[in-house]
């Protein structure tokens, strides 16, 4: 009955998790970084920007597609390749660090080839951002844009010198209509023009890079704050722009606190030859942590023994010790739904519970704390956590 038990519940959390992945969101992004330009002084962090950017949406589920110090060809032949890949995504998203400019209220991102040398040359040598914001826009949902592209830009001085009339910063952004809408936030508002800093990030990427990946909090919500710490860390001096028209919470990184964690005896193999599984994905600290502040207290600090009474804190339970309590019957279903005959038995004929096999069970809740959480136990979440201080005791 045990290893019955034990296998439907590994085989409902392998259901689960196969449902999970079936109904997950689809995520594109284009992550530009340019910094090594050809015609005026090399930025110091667009392309360290970018890549900390593109690993921190691979960890996020996006499908990345990566450009750094990228001439004008190359950067169409990312923006056709994005065009084609972002098609039906949930969430299209796009980043961009380097030189921009504006000229009659059109953003223009600028490779890194590109010399400017008159109003022409723009149309041939830079890229216009509404270009990629309309590729993003075909059939996609939520649509994010963020434009670290606020520098004081010598080609742009170039530019106006040819009569190019060309101005610093960017113009404001006008976001695509459809889909669930489009957050666009850049490093300043419109117009302005921030200083580089020597550092390991821009503020605004930096900033970006520590809070886009916060566990359940609205994109919208984390880039917010991502603009509140850059105005703090710049004393004011710089001041990003989030407009926002998104279509409920966005959500990059959601965390499910409630939702049950599987963890029991072995399964038995199934049939077959012998696989080694893949190792999974490390658990969420964020989660982990949240957890263990869930943990009950026991109604003692004493050292717990197999033969003693002990205070749980629960009151079906309170002044009985291991020994009585696995005589007994069960209070909760090991599995959800199960029929009642089947587990409404004396414990130990159900369970073949043993000192022995009970501290091993109360060895698992010592190596993985939070495991005292993982479904409701049939004595009461407090008996796991009394079982975790036994074997603490070396289960005496």
């Amino acid at each position: 009955m045990t290893r019955l038990i034990c296998w439907l519940l590994v085989s409902v959390a392998a259901c689960l998790a196969t449902a999970s992945v079936a109904s997950a969101e689809r995520r594109v992004a284009l992550v530009l970084g340019n910094a090594a330009y050809h015609h005026t002084p090399r930025l110091l962090n667009p392309v360290r920007d970018a890549e900390s950017i593109a690993n921190k949406l691979r960890e996020l589920d996006f499908e990345v597609i990566v450009g750094l110090d990228l001439t004008t060809s190359e950067t169409e032949a990312r923006i056709a390749q994005f065009a084609r890949q972002v098609r039906g995504a949930d969430i299209a998203m796009f980043y961009y660090a380097g030189h921009a400019l504006q000229l009659s209220d059109a953003n223009y991102l600028i490779p890194v080839n590109a010399e400017l040398k008159d109003d022409t040359s723009l149309d041939f040598e830079a890229v216009q951002l509404d270009f990629i914001l309309r590729q993003m826009s075909r059939e996609t949902g939520a649509r994010l844009v963020f434009l670290d592209a606020s520098l004081a830009n010598p080609l742009a001085d170039r530019l106006s010198n040819a009569g190019g009339n060309a101005e610093l910063g960017l113009a404001e952004v006008q976001a695509p209509a459809g889909g669930r809408g489009t957050l666009i936030a850049s490093a300043s508002g419109p117009n302005q023009v921030v200083e580089e800093v020597v550092g390991d990030h821009s503020p605004f990427s930096g900033a970006l890079l520590a809070a886009i990946g916060t566990a359940n909090i609205s994109i919208a919500d984390a880039v917010r704050k991502a603009a509140t710490d850059v105005e703090a860390a710049t004393g004011g001096k710089q001041k990003p722009l989030v407009v926002s028209s998104l279509d409920g919470d966005v959500v990059l990184r959601a965390v499910d606190l409630k939702a049950p964690l599987i963890l029991g005896e072995e399964a038995p193999a199934p049939p077959g030859p012998a696989q080694t599984a893949a190792p999974g994905p490390p658990q969420d600290q964020a989660a982990i942590e949240a957890l263990r502040a869930k943990i009950p207290d026991l109604a003692t600090d004493s050292a717990i023994f197999f033969d003693i009474p002990v205070q749980f804190g629960d009151p079906a339970i309170d002044g009985k010790s291991f020994a009585m309590l696995i005589q007994g019957k069960p209070r909760f279903s090991p599995v959800e739904g199960l029929d009642k005959k089947v587990w409404d038995n004396h414990c130990s004929a159900c369970h073949q519970w043993t000192k022995e096999r009970l501290c091993e069970q109360a060895k698992t809740y010592v190596t993985a704390d939070t495991s005292v959480l993982r479904l409701e136990h049939p004595l009461g979440t407090r008996f796991k956590v009394a079982l975790s201080r036994w074997a603490k005791n070396d289960c005496q």
